[in-house]
């Protein structure tokens, strides 16, 4: 799967949030020969944006190695798509773990994220795994195209919900818990129609690596994920069609990724066991994009 001959059709979606059920084709959440080893078992899990892309592909792996998992989705735009998840998610679920759960959320502001914790936790009564994964992004051809309005917008639904979801979590996280940020490619090599999103994944880089210094004490590991580019709905209600039918060429594996070959790092990163010694470091799923930091 390195590097093969791939192709998007031209398409739009005309507004944020992307749909995935009309998303042509369909991302993949999960690969067909993927044999699971009960390394979340037991675990109770929660994804912010896990309707669809990477997050969905996250709660799915996360489902198939034994955790009980809840996610957010927006409320009036996602609700197909959180459907679609569920029930993948009922279909992975193992004997011991318990129903998934579906949340809508306005994560951009703090009192979203305590309600969003507080109903997890009422159910569940802790939280082992917090990824926070919900993200939006708008195309400005300079900088001269993104008011206050704009950039308020995308810095809290970016980077205000990982604190928030951070802050409102860890009192509800024990050790050997951990905390699991999706950063991007972006953020260490830029990029010129995206300053805003970039910016706020540059601030998540730098959320991880300072939260890990306030909580690695407690046995807690805060780390990140920094893909590259993923064919997910986010793409098509970003870029024109012209953009979309070349999405993902320009890395060496001269392709786009699928949701199923990024939520492995997340899988790793959130299993103590594998990664018992890895905190306050990114990882870097981009195709080959050598970057530094």
């Amino acid at each position: 799967m390195a590097a093969r001959e791939q192709a998007f059709p031209p398409q739009r979606q005309e507004k944020q949030p992307g749909k995935e059920h009309i998303l042509e084709p369909r991302p993949q959440p999960t690969m067909g020969d993927y044999t699971p080893s009960n390394k979340l078992r037991g675990k109770v899990a929660l994804v912010t944006g896990g309707d669809s892309g990477i997050g969905r592909a996250v709660c799915h792996v996360f489902a198939l190695e034994g955790a009980t998992v809840a996610f957010t989705y927006v409320k009036g735009e996602e609700e197909r798509d959180a459907e679609e998840t569920l029930e993948m998610l009922r279909g992975a679920k193992t004997g011991e773990a318990k129903e998934a759960m579906a949340i809508a959320a306005d994560l951009g502001y703090e009192y979203a994220c305590k309600k969003v914790v507080d109903d997890v936790v009422t159910a569940w009564g802790r939280i082992d795994v917090l990824v926070n994964n919900a993200a939006e992004q708008h195309v400005a051809p300079d900088l001269e195209h993104i008011d206050e309005a704009r950039l308020e917008r995308v810095l809290r639904t970016n980077l205000f919900s990982y604190f928030f979801m951070s802050k409102h979590c860890l009192p509800h996280m024990r050790a050997g818990s951990a905390i699991i940020n999706t950063t991007s490619v972006n953020a260490y090599k830029g990029h010129p129609t995206l300053l805003d999103y970039t910016a706020s994944k540059g601030g998540v880089v730098a959320f991880t690596r300072a939260l890990h210094v306030q909580v690695i004490g407690r046995g807690i590991r805060v780390n990140a994920v920094a893909p590259g580019p993923v064919w997910t709905p986010l793409i098509p209600a970003s870029f024109p069609e012209d953009k979309v039918a070349q999405f993902g060429k320009d890395v060496p594996m001269g392709r786009a990724a699928q949701p199923s070959e990024i939520a492995p790092s997340f899988l790793f990163l959130a299993c103590d066991r594998d990664s018992s010694y890895v905190a306050g470091q990114v990882l870097h799923p981009n195709g080959g994009v050598v970057v530094n930091g």
